[in-house]
């Protein structure tokens, strides 16, 4: 049996549908990863920059009142294996005196994706101390952020890097 060795050739219809392929592959490609971005996309630190530049100045003075009262504040966190969280937060005043009366929210914020940030629900235990607890909290970094309000108007505010394992 002889085989015939001639070339196979290279048609209109042959170039076409291997353009069209050719195209169709890198836009489904295309389509996929950018679907998978837009899916992904964990959001921006703020709504608004303009409205975040106008609040500056405020920032400012309200960390310059801060500074001034000079308070203490020891936060604590710890993890257990189920995910559940404890916060534990003891505040003081400049002259040592045990700071009640706070309203003390905490949250637990991922510094790469806002969707799996964690609030403490915070309740006062007395002697200025504060406890509250999450639920579902995964091992890895954190920024811890601490804010403590009295009849409305924030007091205090911290916000800290922690690891939980």
């Amino acid at each position: 049996m002889a085989r015939s060795s001639a070339p196979r050739q290279i048609t209109g219809r042959f170039v076409l549908i291997a353009v069209v392929s050719f195209f169709a592959v890198v836009i489904s490609v295309n389509a996929v990863m950018m679907r998978l971005a837009i899916a992904t996309l964990p959001g921006t630190e703020v709504d608004s920059a303009y409205s975040a530049s106008l609040a500056y100045q405020r920032e400012i003075r309200a960390a310059h009142q801060q500074s001034e009262r000079n308070w203490k504040v020891d936060a604590h966190v710890e993890r257990s294996a189920d995910g559940t969280t404890r916060l534990n937060v003891d505040a003081k005043a400049q002259d040592g005196s045990s700071l009640a009366g706070l309203s003390v929210f905490g949250r637990l914020e991922r510094p790469t994706d806002r969707r799996a940030d964690h609030v403490f629900e915070v309740s006062e235990s007395g002697g200025g101390g504060y406890r509250g607890m999450a639920h579902g909290v995964t091992a890895g970094q954190w920024d811890l952020v601490i804010e403590a309000d009295r009849a409305g108007k924030r007091l205090f505010l911290s916000r800290n890097r922690v690891v939980l394992n």
